[in-house]
């Protein structure tokens, strides 16, 4: 399934937060959205999630879910959004719990699995470190095996080193089995390490200023490749003047 937005405006009261957005999200590949702050990264991803309506324009999905699909569209946040009373499985098993499916115990040893927490299983989130609750929001994410997973700067809240090792964790999870996601950062290192394609936005009014393909295999890249950081630059001469001038205008407000 593919996620498409058609000439899309959005505004809140009388501000422009987006304007005349087309853009195709390609399955099975990961999309990551960067831009200066301030110009509607996570509202775009709302957009299609479908939390708000755009103002102006159409966000559709085309083609169906993948067989076995339970939720079309799933969430990963930054907060990790556990609850601190359920076990690692609990969490887990809070997004199948409607579902009522025989298999459902499978489901979760699965991901548990694939996401390297199978130890872990009945450990309270209070027991985990900052990746490992992060590595819990995925596996609840990939449980209900989405069509698309939109991803909301889920390693921002993390340590370096700790956002290394969740980057291969996340490009092992693709490798072996590969999902469609949306990835939003401010960190153009982990969109040069993890996006197939980025979205360069403007500032305030987001427009899409540019889209960058990069070719190389996810599982071919590292930290440090002079590839990648000959497009991490790329970007960056992007965004530097615009970076500037939203930074200048929060500091009017």
């Amino acid at each position: 399934m593919d996620l498409k937005l058609d000439a899309v405006t959005h505004r809140y009261s009388d501000v422009d937060v987006l304007r005349d957005i087309s853009l195709d999200i390609p399955s099975g590949k990961i999309t990551c959205i960067v831009g200066p702050s301030g110009c509607g990264k996570s509202t775009l991803l709302r957009l299609l999630g479908g939390l708000e309506k755009p103002t102006e324009g159409a966000v559709r999905q085309v083609g169906s879910p993948p067989e076995g699909c339970l939720n079309a569209l799933t969430y990963v946040f930054q907060d990790f959004a556990l609850l601190p009373w359920r076990t690692v499985e609990g969490n887990v098993a809070l997004v199948l719990e409607d579902h009522k499916l025989p298999d459902q115990a499978a489901i979760i040893a699965d991901v548990l699995a694939r996401t390297r927490l199978t130890d872990f299983a009945g450990a309270l989130p209070k027991q985990l470190s900052g990746g490992m609750k992060q590595r819990v929001a995925i596996a609840r994410a990939l449980a209900v095996n989405p069509a698309v997973m939109l991803m909301d700067e889920p390693l921002s809240a993390l340590d370096s080193q700790t956002r290394e090792l969740l980057m291969d964790d996340l490009v092992g999870l693709w490798t072996k089995q590969p999902f469609t996601a949306v990835y939003v950062t401010h960190n153009l290192a982990e969109a040069v390490r993890l996006g197939h394609r980025i979205v360069v936005l403007s500032r305030r009014p987001g427009e899409v200023r540019e889209i960058v393909e990069i070719d190389t295999a996810l599982d071919e890249r590292a930290h440090g490749d002079a590839g990648l950081e000959a497009q991490q630059q790329y970007l960056w001469g992007l965004m530097r003047e615009e970076a500037a001038a939203a930074d200048a205008e929060l500091m009017n407000v």
